[in-house]
């Protein structure tokens, strides 16, 4: 059984340029739950709204509850031939922790007075506009995690197809976290598409909406 990669020695540019949605992974190539932790520990330093950090990663590892999601994601192998399916979750009372993620913040010199701002700015906000700052912020870590897993010699696929009632209801999923997408992590078994992109004069607008 395969496990433990070495880090690649690999530029951010080659990573960006190499990184792949696999949709075949090598069911036998196993990722340690040290390394996974190490990954989520670099993928965290994405930046966030007010710096909540609402991501939450349900890591899912155990075969037969690979099984249990086989069908939630609408019966898409990568969940259970990949090392891992990372459930990425967006955490819509995150604010709640302010005063535990702003301490070292303060100690540092942060006023004080931001740490009941933000709680109070956060409370009053409709559940709609934290679903989509959960997402958002959920968006900007799982791209850090596949980068990271990419310069690890890992591979990923984001993954949105999927019942997020389904999921929620069969992993007793608390109310507050909004499913973001699932990740497979593991080591591919096939390669990718070929990548294409719009050129950038396709996609750019320069100081005004044409």
């Amino acid at each position: 059984m395969a496990t433990n990669l070495e880090k690649k020695d690999t530029d951010l540019f080659t990573v960006i340029r190499e990184r792949q949605s696999i949709r075949s992974y090598d069911p036998n190539w196993q990722i340690s739950e040290q390394e996974i932790k190490e990954m989520i520990g670099e993928a965290v330093f994405a930046p966030s709204s007010s710096n909540l950090q609402p991501w939450r990663f349900f890591v899912i590892q155990d075969p037969a509850l690979k099984e249990k999601l086989l069908p939630i994601a609408n019966n898409q192998k990568m969940v259970v031939e990949a090392s891992a399916t990372i459930v990425l979750l967006g955490d819509t009372e995150a604010y709640k922790q302010a005063d535990k993620i702003y301490k070292s913040a303060i100690e540092a010199g942060l006023p004080e007075e931001y740490v009941p701002r933000v709680k109070e700015i956060y409370s009053k906000l409709s559940p709609e506009a934290i679903r989509g700052i959960a997402l958002v912020d959920g968006g900007l870590v799982a791209m850090q995690l596949m980068l990271v897993a990419k310069a690890r010699g890992y591979d990923t696929v984001p993954m949105g197809g999927f019942s997020a009632e389904k999921l929620i209801e069969e992993f007793n999923i608390p109310a507050n976290y909004v499913p973001v997408m699932l990740i497979p992590v593991g080591k591919a078994a096939a390669p990718g598409f070929p990548k294409t992109r719009l050129n950038v004069d396709e996609v750019t607008f320069w100081n005004q909406i044409k």
